[in-house]
């Protein structure tokens, strides 16, 4: 489907700062056109397909991510303790599935509904969207997933089962996009707990330049290795 140009979205002063469309479908070639112009799907149950871009746009720029003590030592011990592993890929539906049932404060039930988990998993097998995972004994015990187009990615949602385990799969995705030269995650939404690791809104203008350039550059492979914790463990 197109959609409209981005400055036609609902302005801050609205009941829906942001909203640029509604209807459409889910297929991998409208997902693909919506985030290649920086626009997301966003919608609850019993809604039409909401299309969203937002300005300003919360970004987290890889080289301004804070690596809190507290995470730091979690991460060091993380990596030196035998059956720990960060891993991509190996679990898609698995982490977009706990990613939709996880309790969200302030939010009585879930933006990911059956028919986003089935787009998404096929975006997945398209080589479009990737799974972070935070294992442990074998468990997947917390991860995020997002959608990636060359070099721009974006960031979706993630869960945990364990303390901090989301906070391992965000920095292991740091560590990765700084080893290849991934500048900025989208994180889509302004949240105090974004902000206090770094994130921070740039102009919907300057993000869709990032998107427009990002995405033509060549995609990594998207798998992780224990060598890129020296990204943000040596500093």
């Amino acid at each position: 489907m197109p959609f409209p140009a981005t400055q036609e979205a609902w302005g801050g002063d609205t009941d829906a700062p942001g909203l640029l469309a509604a209807g459409g479908d889910l297929s991998p070639n409208t997902l693909y056109a919506a985030y290649s112009q920086a626009v997301f799907p966003w919608f609850s149950d019993g809604q039409p397909i909401l299309w969203w871009s937002t300005d300003p746009r919360m970004v987290l720029r890889v080289q301004d991510f804070r690596l809190h003590p507290s995470l730091r030592k979690t991460l060091k011990t993380f990596t030196r303790t035998p059956h720990c592993e960060l891993r991509m890929d190996t679990a898609f539906a698995e982490v977009i599935r706990a990613c939709a049932q996880s309790a969200r404060r302030g939010q009585p039930g879930t933006w990911i509904v059956d028919d986003m988990v089935n787009a998404y998993c096929e975006l997945h097998a398209q080589g479009l969207a990737h799974s972070v995972e935070t294992w442990r004994n074998g468990e997947l015990v917390g991860g995020l997933y997002c959608v990636a187009l060359g070099r721009a990615v974006f960031g979706e949602s993630m869960f945990m089962r364990r303390t901090d385990a989301s906070k391992i799969a965000l920095a292991g995705l740091v560590a990765f996009c700084k080893r290849h030269g991934i500048a900025m995650v989208d994180c889509q939404q302004n949240t105090p707990h974004l902000a206090s690791l770094g994130a921070r809104e740039i102009p919907r203008a300057a993000f869709l330049q990032h998107v427009e350039k990002a995405r033509r550059e060549p995609a990594p492979i998207w798998r992780f290795s224990p060598l890129y914790w020296s990204e943000l463990l040596s500093a």
